[in-house]
């Protein structure tokens, strides 16, 4: 038995302040990844700050014309929510590709973004995993690779991020905002997460005395067709080999916006950005199958497959390609 503390936060400053007084302290909300974690004897916080009953779990408008989405708000509800639905497909599909509908019922926004890697190796602690205890080693390398990343990756991890819902918090522009000692601040979604570098054991960006308490996103565009398009080994309760989230606006001669960020593929949810530019260059020309074939093949240039998961650069190109095929109706 592993002794934990548990404190019911009052407020976000009580929250703050008592995760800031223990380095091992963790906040809980859902548990759907953090309770997995501690019965498996991967996480074993000293102290679990409840932020349950803080008042973070409503979907308002912003004064931009964007929605403000709060850090406890159930994945179902966001799923749900009409304005979500209308304005923010991406999201909304992403959100209902991902888990189970009972996890959907209890899983926070907060805690879809700060959930960790479904990687094999981190979640057995009888193997090495420089996630889980740096400097042991990781043990993907020469081991089971199918769900592994392509791009980004380092020697010391080559696990990919699961989550559906930052993927399309990262082809959003969304902004996290998060609440320190020092006051309320705000990034951007697809800076949340880190690649690994010679440091995998952190997979954001976030200092550990900060709170999510909501993400913002931008007013929608104009004229925008967006989808979210999830390639998995089963049709349910599975994480994705490869995952698109993009939304273009298309006339018969040109892409005049893109953005787009692809799951399955890197540590973090990847933003597009060499397929976006190609899609988005002066003379690109009609949207096309070909134009978009050549958009996402230069997002795949740098790729570096292991063996075992080479199908996943062509798969997503193709995904990738598809995905811009359906949402501009390109016939050639």
């Amino acid at each position: 038995m592993i002794p934990t503390r548990y404190h019911r936060a009052t407020d976000v400053d009580d929250a703050v302040a008592a995760i800031a007084s223990d380095p091992d302290a963790r906040f809980l909300a859902g548990g759907t990844n953090l309770v997995d974690h501690m019965k498996l004897g991967i996480a074993a916080p000293s102290l679990l700050v409840d932020v349950t009953r803080l008042p973070l779990d409503t979907i308002t408008p912003t004064d931009d014309g964007g929605v403000r989405v709060g850090a406890t708000v159930r994945n179902s509800d966001l799923a749900a929510d009409p304005v979500v639905r209308q304005d923010y497909p991406i999201l909304a599909r992403a959100l209902l590709a991902g888990a189970s509908p009972q996890l959907r019922n209890l899983a926070t926004t907060a805690g879809n973004l700060l959930q960790r890697t479904r990687c094999v190796y981190f979640q057995d602690p009888s193997t090495p995993c420089n996630k889980r205890e740096p400097g042991t080693g990781c043990s993907a390398d020469g081991g089971f690779t199918r769900y592994h990343a392509v791009l980004g990756s380092s020697p010391a991890c080559y696990a990919t991020h699961p989550s559906d819902m930052a993927v399309a918090l990262a082809a959003l522009d969304a902004q996290v905002i998060v609440v320190g000692p020092d006051g309320e601040e705000r990034i951007p979604a697809a800076h949340f997460h880190r690649l690994p570098g010679d440091a995998p054991e952190a997979d954001t960006v976030l200092p550990h005395d900060r709170l999510i308490v909501a993400v913002e996103l931008p007013p929608p565009v104009a004229g925008t067709a967006g989808t979210y398009r999830k390639v998995r080994d089963r049709a349910s309760y599975a994480f994705a080999l490869v995952s698109v989230a993009a939304e273009v606006v298309a006339t018969p001669e040109s892409i005049t916006h893109a953005r787009i960020a692809i799951g399955g593929v890197a540590h973090k949810p990847w933003r597009a950005t060499l397929a976006e530019r190609v899609l988005l260059r002066d003379g690109a020309g009609t949207p096309s199958v070909e134009l978009f074939r050549e958009a996402a093949e230069a997002e795949f240039v740098a790729a570096e497959p292991m063996q075992g998961n080479e199908f996943k650069v062509p798969l997503a190109v193709r995904t990738l390609t598809a995905v811009l095929r359906d949402l501009t109706g390109a016939t050639s």
